[in-house]
């Protein structure tokens, strides 16, 4: 098939097997685009940002769809959509801050067609999925014809726009450890609306009482999205695991917004981002330190 007028012609494939998608990439390499969902992509085709020879369309391939438990965690599908992320009973018991992100990715409509694997493909700094993934700890699963590796989420996301991803690999799956029962998790983000709206800054905070660690991961304020670690042992030695009780969440929200890398762009500026993160964190802070106790008792 070939498709003309409004966007580039291409051949599109849309194949329903693994081994025939890797088929495909042998044969048209860097001119070759893999599509997921395909909502980024259309828009990208219709601007003429990119123009492939072949669109490889993903959606058929099954073994790529799916929330699977593991052992020592969780198993999703490089194309699970975000709308079955956001309703999954498992991540929503369990992970409930990666089923907020992905409930807050645009409208219903394009959570229905974009996928966790075409969010991480992407590489925006604004993906709201993304901060979270860092926070957890998540590996990204790749293949090609020639095996499977993986890497972490940071390792995996180079800098805007980019990743590690070779031209002949597949995002297959993504793949974080379980959280201790007592955890608590929240994500957090501001923008200039309410909805529909791509974040000007969020934040991802996980706290594991059990092992006395707090985890965060930050978006849009940098290339791709961080860590804070002086932030994560400043709280490790200052929350009272006792009780779940911090004397100066403040300062954790400073230490974490010293870890941002924001730019001026056309919606916000740099301080605004800084001033924005710092509160998002201490607020995060003080929210999940509240569920961890309440949980406790």
């Amino acid at each position: 098939m070939i498709i003309k007028d409004v966007m580039p012609s291409f051949e599109l494939y849309q194949p329903t097997q693994l081994k025939d998608a890797f088929a495909l990439l042998d044969r048209y390499g860097k001119d070759g685009w893999k599509m997921a969902g395909g909502y980024d992509s259309l828009s990208w085709f219709k601007e003429r940002i990119k123009r492939p020879k072949a669109v490889i369309d993903l959606g058929g391939i099954a073994e790529l769809k799916g929330v699977r438990e593991t052992p020592d965690g969780i198993e999703i599908g490089a194309l699970t959509t975000l709308t079955e992320i956001e309703r999954n009973p498992i991540i929503r018991e369990k992970y409930r801050l990666l089923a907020d992100a992905a409930g807050k990715v645009a409208s219903p409509q394009i959570r229905n067609a974009g996928t966790i694997g075409g969010n991480l493909g992407t590489a925006s700094p604004a993906g709201d999925t993304l901060p979270v993934l860092v926070a957890l700890d998540a590996e990204v699963e790749l293949a090609s014809a020639s095996g499977r590796r993986r890497l972490s989420v940071a390792e995996f996301l180079t800098g805007p726009k980019r990743t590690a991803l070779a031209p002949a690999e597949l995002i297959v799956a993504v793949r974080f450890p379980s959280l201790g029962s007592a955890g608590a998790q929240e994500y957090l983000k501001v923008g200039t609306r309410n909805a529909m709206v791509i974040a000007v800054a969020s934040c991802a905070v996980v706290v594991e009482p059990a092992h006395r660690t707090v985890r965060v991961g930050l978006g849009s304020v940098g290339p791709v999205p961080l860590r804070a670690p002086a932030a994560e042992a400043w709280a490790t030695e200052h929350v009272d695991w006792a009780d779940g009780a911090v004397d100066d969440p403040d300062t954790f929200g400073r230490l974490v917004a010293e870890a941002a890398r924001p730019i001026d762009d056309h919606r916000s500026t740099a301080a605004y981002r800084r001033h924005a993160v710092a509160v998002l964190a201490a607020r995060g802070l003080r929210r999940c330190l509240r569920t961890a106790t309440e949980a406790a008792a």
